[in-house]
């Protein structure tokens, strides 16, 4: 594992290495890490090139302050395992919202068969393409919202678990809450 020292001092990083080793992309924060779920969601879904996918959820994660560490982590939900029922469902939204259909066995025997990059920009401009794209985008868009929306709650769950464990626990009478909301000084 490259320490922090050897980024720092690498020939391709240095031009970028204020920004790429700022400390708040590599923090976990309450608004950093549900940045990153959201960005990785939407790369990973979106981006279905292995490889591609964790770069350019990493590259992403400078300009929103996304944390770099679970953007990349997140772009593995679309792996070998999920990568069918992401098309299928892709494909079904994109012909429901374009209202036409295509040939979902041509984008299913192109990922089988490992195609070249000359017969992915071929299929591009096939009937499937529109509706395949479109689905894809909407698909990851919903996914990274629904993924943002949920850190955010685990955070801030977490966290108030957190604060009763230390003994910060609610107010044990309404009366006592009442009077924590009393801006005005008495407590009656």
């Amino acid at each position: 594992m490259p320490t922090r020292e050897s980024l720092e001092q690498s020939r391709i990083l240095r031009p970028v290495a204020h920004r790429v080793l700022a400390p708040e992309l590599w923090r976990f924060t309450r608004r950093s890490v549900p940045r990153g779920v959201a960005l990785g969601l939407l790369v990973g879904i979106f981006l279905l090139i292995p490889g591609l996918q964790i770069a350019g959820a990493a590259l992403l994660a400078l300009p929103v302050r996304a944390n770099v560490p679970i953007a990349a982590a997140m772009t593995f939900l679309s792996n070998p395992a999920t990568t069918p029922f992401i098309l299928i469902a892709s494909y079904y939204v994109g012909s429901s919202m374009l209202g036409r259909s295509g040939n979902i066995s041509q984008v299913m025997a192109l990922v089988d068969g490992n195609a070249s990059i000359g017969r992915w920009l071929a299929w591009l401009f096939s009937e499937t393409a529109p509706v395949m794209i479109l689905g894809l985008f909407v698909v990851s868009v919903i996914s990274a919202a629904i993924g943002y929306l949920l850190s955010v709650w685990i955070w801030r769950v977490r966290m108030a678990r957190k604060w009763r464990a230390r003994g910060h626990g609610e107010p044990s009478t309404k009366e006592e809450g009442l009077s924590r909301l009393d801006f005005t000084g008495s407590s009656g």
